[in-house]
């Protein structure tokens, strides 16, 4: 059995206090965002994820420091781990919604994804494969656009566990239709396997679609939590 927590946030106020935590690599990425609102996503993001992992491995937050090296062109942009630890994370965000996954061994992609679009027919072919376009065609849309969102979430957080990112196409891969728990049904990608991928929709709150993905071929056990920067406030 593998277990995965995840914590869901809203942004936190941007503080001077809170971007002590960040490194010089991190200033750098927070600063280069124009907008106000994805200046604070990011910090929360990190302030997040330190504040959980320093946790997990008993030491300060603001010693806790990722290495982002980027596959392709050794920036420190790329998914964040934690040199000499066995902990794997994920983050994401959207809209007020911030995101952390955890997992101890297992490669794993968290994706949370803002639901006020439609889910028109120029998405639907970008991003579904063809038996999930007929598992859709005859909903009504409302449920088309919940099932839509399913399919995407899923989909970026598998993505994401590989590390590949969009050089996936999204049409490669089929997950189960709407209805049905959600899994991996089958993969044009080598990286993804369905008998070594577990996949778990998630409960992010009113207006928003999440999922985690999690490489393994054990059982999947997922818990989430809301978390909150006063200690008193935090929650199941």
């Amino acid at each position: 059995m593998i277990t995965c927590s995840v914590w869901w946030a809203v942004p936190v106020d941007d503080t001077a206090e809170d971007r002590e935590l960040l490194t010089d690599v991190e200033l750098d990425r927070y600063s280069a965002y124009r907008k106000p609102e994805d200046r604070r996503r990011f910090l929360t993001g990190r302030v997040l994820a330190k504040t959980l992992v320093g946790r997990r491995l008993g030491i300060p937050a603001a010693d806790v420091v990722f290495d982002a090296t980027c596959e392709d062109c050794d920036k420190q942009h790329g998914p964040p781990r934690i040199p000499g630890s066995r902990l794997r994370l994920s983050i994401s965000h959207s809209g007020d919604r911030v995101g952390l996954a955890l997992t101890d061994g297992a490669e794993l992609g968290l994706d949370v994804e803002s639901t006020t679009r439609r889910a028109d027919d120029g998405l639907l072919d970008y991003a579904l494969s063809e038996a999930e376009r007929t598992a859709v065609a005859e909903l009504p849309d409302d449920d088309r656009t919940r099932a839509f969102f399913r399919y995407w979430t899923g989909k970026e957080a598998l993505m994401k566990a590989t590390g590949k990112g969009l050089r996936i196409p999204l049409t490669s891969l089929t997950l189960s239709a709407p209805g049905e728990r959600t899994r991996l049904v089958s993969s044009e990608a080598p990286t993804l396997d369905p008998a070594t991928t577990r996949l778990a929709s998630l409960q992010p709150g009113d207006g928003y679609d999440a999922a985690v993905a999690v490489l393994t071929g054990d059982e999947l056990d997922v818990t989430e939590h809301w978390w909150s920067p006063q200690p008193a406030a935090l929650g199941h």
